[in-house]
């Protein structure tokens, strides 16, 4: 029987914890929440109200809000935090992580201050003690709305580690009834496409809130999956990673869904709401707000060009109408494709 940490309790690490349990695997599982209150409410009730309502917790899911009691003695650590607070909370944890224990950032995000993927987070803070850690991390990624995979809806997974070894024998331990596992080795690949398409999402989401059809959410669709493969692989990723489910499938879920958090950013924006009014009112984090930025950095830093994220930045930063910005994509210089 593995014992494993979820460190985070939002929709996503809620929903895992919930998965697993149903694992025939027979897991030990404990699940970390930063905010104390709603430790003791999930304890109480079963049910984390705020960021998974209608679903509920096992009882021989543990939960606390000690992260360093958390950790101790498990196999296997998930992360489930937003990417802005993935440095702080692994650092909280040097030191008490165990020699052998296997790390799993389930975080769909880059670092905002750094542009860096959470596993290089991940190895900048952890690795300085343990040189073979690199040999025990792998990301978890793929389409995936957390209320489904928790309610036991069919949902297919991608699990990814440079150790192919690694990868296979998490596949293992991580499929449940109705949550399938595919392991893969392009880290970089999954991690990658994972925050690519939050961006994608908004602007999707703008397409809607401007009444715009179908012809312009295919398009936008289509050329976000363009923009995502061309700097995956500029990068070094695969591009049959960026074609698969933690590329096209997730963009499709979220740019479609919804359930998309993203996606419902960008709807807002096209109504014509300011950004800081939108984010106020909600409980959860869209990713793509804080990887935009991050991502045209890298883009610039590898002479690439993405228009759709260009755009989505500057609704985001700089106050451009997504009117104009849907315009002046489709006004872009004639190109073959």
């Amino acid at each position: 029987m593995k014992k494993i940490a979820i460190l985070g309790a939002g929709s996503w690490g809620t929903a895992l914890a919930i998965v697993l349990s149903r694992s025939p695997r027979k897991h030990e599982i404990s699940l970390w929440a930063r905010d104390a209150a709603l430790a003791e409410v999930l304890k109480r009730n079963r049910e984390n109200s705020t960021y998974l309502p209608g679903v509920f917790l096992p009882v021989e899911i543990q939960v606390t809000s000690d992260l360093r009691e958390s950790v101790p003695g498990r196999d296997i650590v998930l992360g489930a935090m937003p990417s802005a607070h993935a440095r702080s909370i692994y650092s909280q944890i040097v030191g008490h992580l165990p020699a052998d224990a296997v790390v799993v950032s389930a975080t769909k995000g880059l670092e905002p201050s750094t542009h860096l993927r959470i596993s290089k987070v991940i190895t900048q803070v952890l690795a300085g003690e343990d040189a073979d850690l690199s040999r025990r991390l792998a990301v978890l990624s793929g389409p995936s709305f957390a209320a489904e995979a928790a309610r036991g809806e069919p949902t297919a997974i991608v699990l990814a580690s440079h150790d192919s070894a690694l990868a296979d024998e998490l596949q293992e331990e991580f499929a449940a009834p109705g949550f399938r596992v595919y392991s893969n080795t392009d880290v970089l690949g999954v991690e990658l496409a994972g925050a690519m398409k939050n961006v994608i999402a908004i602007a999707a989401g703008a397409c809607q809130g401007l009444g715009l059809g179908f012809n312009a959410a295919a398009a936008l669709v289509t050329r976000g999956l363009a923009e995502m493969t061309r700097l995956g692989v500029a990068l070094g990723a695969k591009q049959e990673t960026l074609f698969g489910l933690a590329g096209l499938g997730d963009l499709v879920l979220t740019c479609t869904g919804a359930l998309s958090r993203n996606r419902q950013v960008g709807v807002q924006l096209g109504r014509g709401r300011p950004l800081a009014e939108i984010l106020s009112t909600m409980r959860m984090v869209a990713e793509g707000v804080g990887t935009t930025a991050a991502l045209l950095a890298l883009a610039r830093e590898h002479r690439l060009d993405l228009p759709i994220a260009e755009q989505v930045d500057a609704i985001l930063h700089s106050g451009k109408s997504a009117r104009d910005a849907i315009r002046d994509i489709m006004e872009r210089p004639l190109k073959k494709e």
